[in-house]
């Protein structure tokens, strides 16, 4: 896959089929997309091409200045892009600027001089230009001008797979993490730096590895104990992460903290990535450290059986 982080890099092609969006997740009601979007291109002898924004559009001109929380890095997205057969990913820097261009002006710039579309695949949702004013109406209306043919993902074709990633997000949020799952089609993930904590693990016979992760926009999980997959280099690994504050030695802020099953390397200052599989218990304060130790005990034995079972 070429990826573009601009329309200045994008040299025009002779036959593109093309969709755009925000796509964070990729999840499956994205991959029904991509499926059609990909068939085309095979069809019509074309390459395919995704159009996708970064930052995301509601942290740019959202009224109440709050980051919004993603499912997907923009390595992540790239990473998933690619594992779904497209072709060409052109990123378009989104700005305040950028935001204020009219469906038109989109269409002209972008679709047609930029990349040389000759069909555009689209949802039967999807909204372009300065407040969202372009759709599936519009084109068609226009579309003799265009000199390209447009194709709609019909609203039962995507409603029927029930997919959305602000779904996604609340099922996170709420703990619901085999929900999510189901819904992108994959294991939730998160990855990181590993960063030195207070070792505290290492004083009940449970190290573990504190991430951190690098892009605060990443969607956390809620706090809780989960049963996890972990990845190191090559290698994958059961664990048990816990996100939260630690309130049984009086913690202040959240951390995420993993113990990796049958593990013993000192990691500090490499990247790891944990999948999510379930969540196990909320956080609960305990009256002190051996009780804790009793529960991790516990924790673990149940974690265990779960990934026996995936």
């Amino acid at each position: 896959m070429q990826v573009y982080h601009g329309i200045q890099e994008f040299k025009k092609l002779d036959h593109a089929v093309v969709t755009s969006g925000t796509f964070d997740g990729v999840h499956l009601g994205h991959q029904k997309i991509l499926n059609r979007l990909n068939e085309v291109a095979l069809q019509t002898q074309g390459e395919s091409v995704v159009i996708t924004f970064y930052p995301h559009p509601r942290s740019v001109i959202s009224s109440d200045n709050q980051t919004i929380k993603l499912l997907s890095t923009l390595d992540e997205k790239i990473e998933l892009l690619e594992q779904n057969g497209v072709q060409h990913l052109l990123i378009i820097p989104f700005t305040r600027e950028f935001s204020e261009l009219s469906s038109e002006e989109f269409i002209q710039k972008i679709l047609i001089e930029t990349i040389g579309t000759k069909t555009l695949v689209i949802g039967y949702d999807h909204r372009f230009g300065r407040n969202r004013e372009g759709g599936f109406d519009y084109l068609k209306t226009n579309a003799s001008r265009y000199g390209f043919s447009i194709e709609e993902i019909a609203r039962q074709d995507i409603d029927n797979v029930g997919v959305s990633s602000s779904k996604i997000r609340k099922a996170l949020l709420e703990g619901n993490v085999q929900s999510a799952d189901h819904l992108l089609g994959r294991n939730y993930s998160i990855s990181g730096l590993i960063v030195k904590g207070k070792q505290l693990g290492r004083t009940i016979g449970f190290p573990t590895a504190n991430i951190q992760v690098r892009e605060v926009a990443k969607l956390i999980p809620t706090d809780g104990v989960y049963a996890v997959k972990v990845h190191y280099n090559d290698e994958t690994f059961g664990g048990m992460l816990n996100i939260g504050n630690r309130p049984t030695v009086d913690g202040t802020y959240q951390t995420i903290e993993v113990n990796i099953f049958d593990f013993n390397r000192e990691i500090y200052g490499e990247n790891l990535s944990v999948e999510f599989i379930t969540k196990v218990r909320n956080e609960q304060k305990f009256s002190g450290l051996d009780a804790l130790k009793a529960q991790i005990a516990k924790d673990k034995e149940v974690i265990k059986e779960i990934l026996q079972r995936k």
